[in-house]
């Protein structure tokens, strides 16, 4: 049976691929859990149009992604977090505060899963953090100070 896939599906396909799967799979499980549709002409025509409309939106997003890289390499991030005397932070500087910050100070978006940080930071001192998403990579520096 032939079905246009709404959703990626592991080991199927793409979402917006016709692809033929056997009937009982097909309606036991992908129709009725919304993960595809039969492949009719009119579905096969909104299938397109929503991949069209998918492309562009991931077109859009890339080039703001670029954008807001730029903005950051030039941008000077700094968080505060409290540390001992020696310099060692009492709880790790994650990604999820790192977004926090940049929002605050540079006011850029980006997405969580774009910081590619190796383990979190547990120190004080000024950090390179990674950023990539598709084909966009960069860095920018953050400065971890102690918390008065």
């Amino acid at each position: 049976m032939k079905v246009i896939l709404t959703k990626d599906v592991k080991g199927i396909g793409r979402a917006h691929e016709t692809v033929e799967v056997l009937g009982g799979y097909a309606l036991n499980y992908l129709i009725p859990k919304k993960l595809a549709v039969s492949a009719t002409k009119s579905a096969a025509k909104e299938a397109h149009e929503r991949e069209k409309q998918s492309l562009a939106r991931k077109e859009l997003t890339a080039k703001l992604i670029e954008q807001n890289l730029a903005a950051l390499a030039a941008a000077r991030v700094v968080i505060k977090a409290k540390a001992n005397e020696k310099g060692h932070l009492y709880d790790a500087v994650g990604e999820s505060e790192i977004i926090q910050a940049i929002k605050e100070q540079v006011r850029v978006e980006l997405p969580e899963h774009a910081l590619k940080l190796e383990k979190p930071i547990k120190e004080l001192g000024t950090f390179a953090v990674p950023v990539a998403t598709g084909d966009s990579f960069g860095t920018f520096s953050i400065l971890i100070e102690a918390d008065a």
